[in-house]
Order: structure tokens, then C-alpha cells, then sequence
């Protein structure tokens, strides 16, 4: 789903930026994503928006260039095979609620810095927002390695980027400061949890809340601006 734009009554609609500070391997993510364009189809009347995606690693650790399956990183970070099965039926229902098929049985972990930096690449080309879609769709529904190059290349040739180009920039250094700086920017700022929604820079809703609180609270950003308009 992209985000709407255009008028209503000859009227521009007002625009609200959104940075979206999130990991490909995060389900709260998924879930606060599709949420927010929940939002964003009961706003389409009163406003636009302009939505780019930031870089946030839940787990920097994981070794580059090797993946396992996720349920033995949840028993080992959350006290056993049990527990981890618990959390995983949990946030699979929850992500059923809002129209996701989870396979958490095939999910893999797997470090996501090249993942980021294809979402930095995009940037500006008209093809963040599908690839964002199309990296969660590849980790959570298909099962799929998103920390190797020619997964996340043949995602992108997906949703219309040139493969050879994205393959050969993912065997360089490039973008890679500037995710970098993403990542060191969300630390400073104290984004911890994830999703974080930064709307116009300065509203910060943090997780995945439900649409309802989404549309109220870009509803008073509208109205805060118009206030200090007129």
C-alpha cells in the first residue's frame, strides 16, 4: 500500500512527514505497519504523507553472513524452547488480526545491516515503501535469509530496482556510514522501542499502536498547526 496524495475541493491536502524507525525482523513492525496504513486509508481525505524508513537493529550481533532458525535465538534470549514457542504464537496471532500469515517456523535469523542499507539505497527512488513491504513479506510469510545479498537483490528486482545494481552495491562499502549514522541517531535520541513513528520530526509514537491512536494524534498535529498559523 502507498500513501495517498492529492486534493480534495481544489484544496491541497496538508502533509505530515513520518520517519519509521524499524528492523526487517521485528513483528511489531510488521504489525505497527500495516496499522498505520490502517490509519493512513481513514485520513486519505484529510492528509498526506511523505513516509521513509530509518534503520534500527534489534539484534547488531548477529553474525554477518550466517542465519539459524528464530526460534533457537528466542529460547536462548528468552529461557527456552517453551517460552520462545509462547511468544511466537502470540505475535503471529496479533499479526493474523491485522491480515498477516506469519511462518515463524521458517523464520531465520540473520543480521540485517544489508538490509538496511538496500532501505537507505532506495531512498528517494520511489521504491522504499514496496521494498520495506517486500523485506518484512521475505522474513516473516516466505522464510527467506534476508541477510544474504542475492535474497535482498532479488527482493529489490522485485519491486522494480535494477538487481545487477542493487548486487554490485551490496558488495561495497556504500551507504554504509549513513546507516550507520541511522542506527547512532535512534541511540542518542532514545528510540528503544521499535516501531518508533516520528511524525514532523518532533511526535514520536513509539510501538505498534492501534490505528485509532494513529489518526488522533495526527489529527492534533493538524490542528497544533493550524493553532500556531493563525
Amino acid at each position: 500500500m502507498q500513501p495517498r496524495y492529492g486534493r480534495i475541493l481544489g484544496h491541497v491536502l496538508p502533509t505530515v512527514s513520518v520517519e519509521v524507525w524499524s528492523d526487517v525482523v521485528c513483528p511489531w513492525c510488521y504489525i505497527g505497519k500495516r496499522r498505520f496504513e490502517t490509519a493512513i486509508a481513514q485520513l486519505q481525505d484529510e492528509v498526506q504523507f511523505e513516509i521513509v524508513y530509518r534503520a534500527y537493529q534489534l539484534d547488531p550481533t548477529a553474525s554477518p553472513g550466517k542465519s539459524a532458525p528464530v526460534k533457537e535465538a528466542y529460547a536462548k534470549k528468552f529461557g527456552g524452547e517453551e517460552r520462545a514457542e509462547q511468544i511466537l504464537n502470540h505475535v503471529s496471532s496479533v499479526a493474523a488480526e491485522e491480515g498477516l500469515e506469519f511462518h515463524m517456523e521458517l523464520a531465520l535469523r540473520a543480521n540485517t545491516l544489508l538490509a538496511h542499507r538496500l532501505l537507505w539505497l532506495a531512498e528517494g527512488t520511489g521504491h522504499q515503501y514496496a521494498l520495506k513491504e517486500r523485506l518484512l513479506k521475505a522474513y516473516f510469510v516466505e522464510g527467506l535469509d534476508v541477510g544474504d545479498p542475492e535474497v535482498l537483490s532479488d527482493c529489490a528486482a522485485d519491486v522494480g530496482m535494477a538487481r545487477d545494481g542493487v548486487r554490485a552495491f551490496l558488495d561495497s562499502d556504500d551507504g554504509l556510514a549513513e546507516v550507520r549514522a541511522q542506527i547512532q541517531y535512534a541511540a542518542e535520541a532514545e528510540i528503544t522501542a521499535v516501531p518508533t513513528f516520528v511524525l514532523d520530526g518532533k511526535w514520536a509514537i513509539p510501538g505498534a499502536q492501534d490505528a485509532d491512536t494513529f489518526v488522533n494524534v495526527v489529527r492534533r498535529l493538524i490542528d497544533r498547526r493550524e493553532s500556531e498559523s493563525s
